[in-house]
């Protein structure tokens, strides 16, 4: 994929971003559309898109590579818990700032951009291993975002019970055991699921659109997070895997994953649960739009 490539697929996603906004400004979206699409997204859209996503492939990898998959995910996974504890002290800001901060570092885009650049970058056959290192995205996002992004106090066991949180075990279900349902089934799943990127980021345009766009690239504790999240990350994590002489593709694929932009189901989660939407759709805007340039050029390194 080349840096022009890249390039565009970013402002694709921009261009969904500033249609929300647009869509708020002319009055068909509002607070109260924004938390029903959230809804509709985390109850429906979304955990369809988890599961077509495992089980509408050709071929699943074996059992063997997908554990070493996932054996690799500790790491990566282990890695952002390990900034996401220190970072968020020295950035500063509310409580609610904090708990974005947190779900920032953690929690990156790995699917709606991470997909379709890996695909591009290493080919069809790499999106496999790029759907079982989400897995356990799907499944601590959704656990364990809620609680990173309004506290222990706010945030309730029985949110651990979602149809995301389900939809991520069964994805990893169908992914251990290469069982798979009926073809129609993940043609199902999978019509309904292709909604989710659109329209999560429209919902992330709308709630934009009250706030001081310009403001937010003013800000030095965003433009901290976005160089952390963006380029720190990614590259402490290729020179803690480098001497585990991986295959490169997988490593290439791990560290590409790593440097995407904050995930944008986190403005979902802070609409459901009641964290700082305002801070949270600022911080997806600006990692979003910075990685026009940095993931091309981690890209470049890598390729």
């Amino acid at each position: 994929m080349s840096f022009f490539d890249t390039l565009m697929q970013m402002l694709v996603i921009l261009f969904a971003i500033a249609m929300g906004i647009l869509a708020h400004r002319l009055g068909y979206f509002n607070t109260e559309t924004d938390q029903r699409l959230s809804k509709l997204i985390l109850n429906i859209t979304m955990p369809a898109m988890i599961v077509s996503s495992v089980i509408t492939g050709d071929a699943l990898p074996e059992p063997s590579e997908v554990l070493a998959v996932l054996k690799v995910a500790a790491v990566f996974y282990l890695l952002e818990f390990a900034f996401s504890l220190t970072a968020p002290r020295l950035l500063g800001g509310t409580p609610g700032q904090k708990g974005v901060w947190r779900f920032c570092l953690v929690f990156g885009n790995t699917a709606f951009i991470g997909y379709p650049v890996v695909t591009a970058l290493f080919g069809p056959g790499a999106l496999f291993y790029a759907v079982i290192l989400v897995i356990p995205f799907n499944l601590l996002s959704y656990t364990l975002g809620p609680l990173m992004l309004v506290g222990a106090k706010r945030f309730q066991w029985k949110q651990l019970l979602t149809p995301c949180t389900v939809s991520a075990v069964l994805g990893l279900f169908f992914a251990l055991t290469r069982l798979r349902p009926p073809a129609i089934v993940g043609e199902c799943l999978s019509f309904v699921g292709n909604v989710t990127v659109p329209l999560s980021l429209l919902v992330v345009g709308s709630l934009l659109a009250g706030l001081p766009v310009g403001q937010v690239f003013k800000s030095p504790r965003l433009w901290c997070l976005s160089v952390l999240r963006l380029l720190v990350l990614p590259a402490v994590l290729y020179f803690i895997l480098q001497p585990l002489h991986l295959d490169p593709t997988l490593l290439g694929i791990v560290v590409i994953e790593m440097a995407m932009p904050a995930a944008i189901n986190g403005s979902m989660l802070c609409l459901e649960y009641g964290g700082d939407k305002e801070t949270m759709a600022q911080a997806t805007l600006l990692t979003t739009a910075a990685s026009i340039v940095t993931i091309p050029l981690i890209a470049s390194v890598l390729l």
